[in-house]
């Protein structure tokens, strides 16, 4: 059974850096679409970046230039890499995954994915 285990939120002064973790073991498939998501209190839960078995990489618009996602060597940690945050960005982290032999890879629909983790809280301070 696979399971996501976020670590590494917490309370940064805007312009500051975090790097979240995401634990991926039980994974039983090599082609899989891992995601990254996000919900501040009182909104829905929105897509943050992807990426795909091949290390291809997808961003919110708004986001990409900040934010990182990558997956080390072994293929059993998920990242992101979060610089310059502002204020905006606190939310409840969450990463996700969908398995899938299709290289399309985007955090668009979290209905999309089945697995998920329990999130990470990142509180941004002004």
């Amino acid at each position: 059974q696979v399971q996501l285990v976020e670590s590494g939120g917490g309370s940064v002064q805007a312009g500051g850096s975090l790097r979240l973790s995401c634990a991926t073991p039980g994974r039983t498939a090599n082609t899989y679409c891992l995601a990254w998501f996000r919900q501040a209190p009182g909104k829905e839960r929105e897509g943050v970046a992807a990426i795909n078995w091949l290390g291809s990489t997808s961003y919110e618009d708004s986001l990409a230039g900040r934010f990182t996602i990558s997956e080390d060597a072994t293929k059993t940690t998920l990242y992101l890499q979060m610089n310059s945050l502002k204020p905006e960005d606190t939310a409840m982290y969450y990463c996700a995954l969908r398995y899938s032999t299709h290289w399309y890879c985007r955090a668009e629909r979290a209905a999309d994915f089945g697995y998920w983790g329990q999130g990470t809280q990142v509180t941004v301070s002004s």
